[in-house]
């Protein structure tokens, strides 16, 4: 039995992209007896938890982590954290100190907030981007972390803060690296809009793929599905406690690479990759030794990238809105500035 059986399980940035997964993935087979979410929906959609007010496990607060009130009042009970709110890559570009406070400042308030009310387990979510590019492949726990923007540094502030919460006061609290999440919920929109949803959007439109830079720099991408897995098993392993663990899949992708899934699994192959300048502070390379996540929890991933690129491509093309007014949300340099609300929500990368 799962140890999130039967517990009480606070997700911070609930509402997102990964977060409203796990939600997903804590109600149908940890048998939690109640997720809170705790959301400001600055980027988390009221349309990702569609099970609210149908499963009577499932409680929703519209609130800023930067709120004490709203934490004392969403940790009242709590038993385990996944924290996953933050503020995203690009939005750091634009505004790092904004950033910094969500990413690394509100952590530390959670977690001196979860000290106080006696939380058993906290997993911090941390992100690949605290590596920066890869000194060597593939990248295990140990590999340096020399991050390349704001986000990166406030990802691994927050870990540190996790760490220390650990070594100091004897917290229960995990370290989790995801590498590069895609799926279904993926933003495609304003600042926390990604490569992969914002190519297949273009691409339903009959427009070719925009790369940055010469398309060789690389990821490790990782269904969403699987690292809502990872995520659940960290959380409910003891020896993770304490540790440090990377969460990707193994594969390393280049960015020309994915624009050929995309346009492939739109049915377009006749839409030609387009280069432009290179992005700020983007990383070269990343893939994921996963050697000890296997070890801690036997962890695989089961979803191969191009089947999920293909399955993306008709989750696209089924959404209610057209491509069209899909393409009307896409900012081609979205990390000089965004519309979209600055708080903290969820921004997966």
């Amino acid at each position: 039995m799962s140890a999130l059986a039967g517990a009480r399980v606070l997700v911070t940035g609930g509402a997102g992209f990964i977060g409203s997964h796990l939600v997903d993935e804590l109600l149908d087979h940890h048998d939690p007896v109640e997720v809170r979410v705790i959301d400001n929906l600055a980027t988390g959609r009221m349309e990702n938890l569609e099970r609210l007010g149908s499963d009577g496990r499932l409680r929703f607060d519209q609130a800023d982590l930067r709120d004490a009130d709203a934490l004392e009042r969403a940790l009242d009970g709590v038993d385990v954290v996944l924290h996953l709110a933050c503020l995203g890559v690009r939005h750091s570009l634009h505004d790092p100190v904004e950033n910094h406070e969500v990413n690394a400042g509100a952590t530390l308030g959670l977690l001196e907030a979860a000290r106080r009310h006696d939380v058993r387990r906290f997993v911090h979510v941390s992100s690949s981007e605290v590596f920066g590019t890869a000194q060597y492949a593939p990248m295990d726990e140990r590999h340096p972390t020399w991050p390349e923007t704001v986000y990166g540094g406030s990802k691994l502030a927050g870990e540190a803060y996790a760490r220390a919460a650990h070594r100091t006061h004897g917290m229960a609290t995990v370290v989790a690296r995801p590498f590069n999440t895609f799926g279904p919920r993926s933003h495609f929109e304003g600042d926390s809009g990604e490569v992969l949803p914002r190519t297949i959007v273009r691409a339903l439109c009959g427009l070719p793929p925009l790369v940055y830079g010469d398309g060789t720099q690389t990821r490790d991408f990782m269904h969403v599905s699987d690292t809502v897995r990872g995520l659940a098993a960290l959380a409910s392993c003891d020896a993770a406690i304490g540790q440090t663990v990377n969460l990707g899949s193994g594969r390393e992708v280049t960015i020309n690479d994915l624009a050929e899934a995309v346009v492939a699994g739109a049915g377009r192959p006749d839409l030609q990759t387009v280069h432009l300048e290179a992005r700020p502070g983007d990383v070269r390379r990343l893939i994921v030794d996963g050697t000890f996540m296997k070890e801690l929890t036997g962890f695989e991933t089961e979803v191969v990238f191009e089947d999920g690129v293909r399955d993306l491509v008709a989750w696209f093309a089924s959404r209610p809105q057209t491509p069209q007014e899909m393409l009307a949300r896409i900012e081609d340099r979205n990390w000089v500035g965004s519309p979209v609300a600055t708080a903290a929500g969820e921004a997966a990368r």
